[in-house]
């Protein structure tokens, strides 16, 4: 077997530059259609305060980092399930997922200036997390809300931004031990690191399933402040991880077919193709069983929370198409095995379901901090590509740092043979 090691080449970043810059470019027009289509004095609502073109920008951003944040966050979790579970098939593809772990670093710096942002800086005093507003617990003021004030001693700034930095220092932390030992291992060898490897995988894997919830209830659950759910948790996390399996899944197809990882197989694609079929069913059933309360639980909070999506002009859509992209498209495509087994359906599948995921938080995150305000636009489809085109640079950058396959991973020859 060579030893594949991508060339992160001047051609590659060239056009990434040019995706990004027709970003910026969406980006402007979005904002000069916002400022002279009547919304740039701040005439509407938005969450309270007079909106902004600002407060979108804002938004945006802040829905685009959570995003890109939990496909390299889930994508480390897809290689410490990897080890945890002693499993041969990946050894192959599995340094292609710890690639995704670099951003990490990047969205730790993202995270704090746009909370900052979105919260503390700009026109009309936008808060992106209502609970921030300080009259919201002044007892018998106009602004009084007894139940934002209730959550106080969970809800408020020094707390919170003591979680936000414990997130990334666990996070990174863990991250740092299991690619320093997978490096040393393509070194010296044997199965001492390996064995390390599994420990801290087993570690990482309780971490996140703590982490991945209470870091969904504060960055996500927290902008919709009077609606709870014990399910939310899991629900953010299984879109993030549905949406890592795509990007993983596209990674590895589009090296092979750049002349990179030639001895992947379609028993390879096979496996990633399953992950990815089962964990969109896994998503539709939380999806649903989070749908459901409203009727069976009767809880006004869950039904306010769906009602502003549905009852909504700009939002309605959006609802019906999530289920359509990261549901019902991939469940009757991926329904064979012909079709996990083949790179076409799974470059469909995988790109729908990018988009459909990154919808499903647009969903989350908008209603909740700007009303009526928001939108799908050019703002939207901009700051995307301006954010997807950094990650992607920066996953690219970490594989080519490094060789494509752990070539002293005891289970290689297993992953190389691997056939179902």
């Amino acid at each position: 077997m060579s030893e594949d090691k991508f060339v992160f080449t001047t051609d590659i970043q060239k056009k990434l530059l040019i995706a990004k810059l027709i970003g910026v470019v969406f980006v402007v027009i979005g904002i000069l259609l916002i400022a002279f289509g009547g919304h740039s004095h701040g005439e509407p609502e938005a969450a309270g305060h007079h909106f902004h073109w600002l407060h979108r920008i804002w938004v945006n951003m802040w829905i685009n980092n959570v995003y890109f944040l939990g496909i390299a966050l889930t994508s480390i979790l897809f290689v410490a399930i990897q080890y945890a579970s002693q499993a041969g098939w990946s050894a192959y593809i599995v340094r292609v997922s710890e690639a995704f772990g670099g951003w990490l670093y990047v969205s730790f710096g993202l995270t704090l200036v746009i909370f900052g942002l979105a919260n503390f800086a700009g026109p009309s005093h936008f808060h992106m997390f209502h609970w921030l507003d300080s009259s919201l617990y002044v007892e018998g003021g106009e602004n009084y809300d007894a139940i934002i004030a209730g959550k106080k001693a969970y809800l408020n700034l020094t707390f919170f931004l003591i979680r936000m930095v414990a997130y990334f220092v666990l996070w990174i932390m863990m991250f740092r031990f299991m690619r320093n030992e997978s490096l040393k291992e393509d070194i010296e060898g044997g199965d001492g690191h390996w064995r390390k490897l599994r420990g801290y995988s087993t570690v990482f894997i309780i971490l996140f399933a703590i982490t991945s919830s209470t870091s969904a209830w504060d960055w996500v659950l927290s902008i919709d402040t009077h609606w709870f759910s014990t399910m939310f948790g899991w629900y953010v996390f299984s879109s993030w991880f549905v949406a890592a399996l795509a990007a993983i899944t596209l990674l590895v197809v589009w090296l092979r077919d750049h002349g990179y990882l030639l001895q992947l197989n379609s028993s390879h694609l096979h496996d990633l193709g399953k992950y990815i079929f089962a964990f969109s069913i896994f998503w539709a059933y939380i999806w649903f069983s989070q749908f459901l309360l409203i009727y069976y639980a009767n809880i006004p909070e869950e039904t306010v929370y769906f009602l502003e999506r549905l009852q909504s002009g700009q939002y309605a859509w959006v609802f019906f198409i999530n289920i359509l992209l990261n549901f019902i498209f991939p469940f009757l495509v991926l329904m064979t095995r012909d079709s996990k087994r083949h790179t076409i359906f799974l470059k469909i599948v995988c790109s729908v379901i990018l988009i459909g995921h990154w919808f499903d938080f647009y969903l989350m995150i908008t209603p909740g901090s700007l009303g009526e305000n928001g939108g799908f636009g050019f703002i939207e489809i901009g700051m995307a590509a301006i954010f997807a085109v950094s990650f992607i640079y920066v996953v690219l950058r970490a594989l080519a740092k490094a060789p494509l396959v752990a070539r002293k991973h005891p289970m290689l020859e297993e992953s190389l043979h691997h056939h179902i």
